[in-house]
């Protein structure tokens, strides 16, 4: 007799979202430029009616092939406060600033602290280490006070979700800096393992997010790395000793659970202070739906708190 197949939980919230969502798209299979357009379109749906902050400013910088589109989030303007760089998921493929303005709106009101967006490039056209290459430029225009009087550049974090939580890690890694107090995490990919059990859960077209389709990723971003790499293309696989803390989360209908259950458990060996949410019944790419789902709201506000608490005074 065949073992009775488990239902997995389903948000109620997250269950009216999904039962009024359109088909999924198959973006291999468009060409790349009408691919993005549609990604762009798809979750811009979702900003509406923006958060208010106090101030937003769009900016240029320096990259290290041309200039990087920078926009600044101050939800409080009355006094210097830290600043929390913020890499946009999208499988380093898709993404933009634009496609997560409402995330950071809410990041910026939770935690205090200037949220800093950046248009790093994309793969397959710049595969890595292009996108870690305009993070760590973006976190040294921090550092080096390109932001000027309204950041305190000796209180720095990172933050980014999806594609953006390996940039963010990959770039702690690299720098270990001192300034760089905290970091938050969301449902991050941080190497390329398919074989996983929530791979095998969750991956097959239910919940979103395909393991096919985080195949493609991956190829589009490694280039010519081989998927066993262990540079920081897979920062999980690195050594973690020395990192700030972290918060991190995780969907429990995301084919990625099990990259950051195991990435904890190695935070955890390695002896770094983390704090690790998983939302139940929630699929991948659950922050952008924050307008509408409670669990949303709940991981930005989770999030935020522990960011301010390591970038006080």
């Amino acid at each position: 007799m065949n073992a009775p197949t488990t239902v997995p939980f389903v948000d109620p919230e997250m269950a009216s979202i999904l039962a009024a969502a359109p088909p999924p798209v198959d973006f291999a299979a468009w060409p790349l430029a009408e691919a993005r357009r549609i990604f762009e379109a798809g979750h811009g749906a979702w900003h509406e009616p923006r958060p208010l902050v106090a101030d937003i400013r769009d900016l240029k910088i320096a990259g290290p092939a041309g200039p990087l589109a920078i926009r600044l989030y101050r939800h409080d303007t009355r006094e210097q406060r830290p600043a929390v760089l913020y890499l946009h998921g999208g499988g380093w493929t898709f993404g933009s600033i634009e496609t997560h303005d409402r995330i950071m709106r809410v990041l910026a009101r939770e935690s205090g602290a200037v949220i800093v967006g950046v248009d790093y490039r994309l793969a397959p056209e710049h595969p890595y280490p292009a996108g870690l290459d305009d993070t760590l430029a973006a976190l040294a225009w921090l550092e080096t006070g390109g932001a000027g009087e309204a950041v305190d550049r000796a209180r720095l974090a990172l933050a980014g979700d999806s594609a953006g939580a390996n940039l963010a890690l990959a770039a702690l890694l690299r720098r270990r800096s001192s300034a760089v107090r905290a970091a938050a995490l969301f449902y991050g990919c941080y190497s390329p393992d398919f074989e996983t059990p929530s791979h095998r859960r969750c991956g097959g077209g239910a919940f979103g997010l395909t393991t096919q389709r985080m195949r493609w990723y991956w190829d589009n971003y490694l280039g010519a790395e081989p998927v066993g790499t262990t540079s920081l293309a897979a920062p999980g696989r690195a050594a973690l000793e020395g990192l700030p803390p972290l918060y991190l989360n995780a969907a429990g209908l995301d084919p990625l659970l099990d990259d950051t259950q195991g990435f904890a458990q190695r935070l955890a060996n390695a002896g770094v202070r983390y704090r690790l949410d998983v939302f139940p019944g929630v699929v991948h790419g659950f922050l952008q739906m924050n307008r509408d789902l409670t669990a949303a709201r709940a991981a930005l506000s989770a999030a935020g708190r522990h960011l301010a608490e390591q970038l006080s005074e």
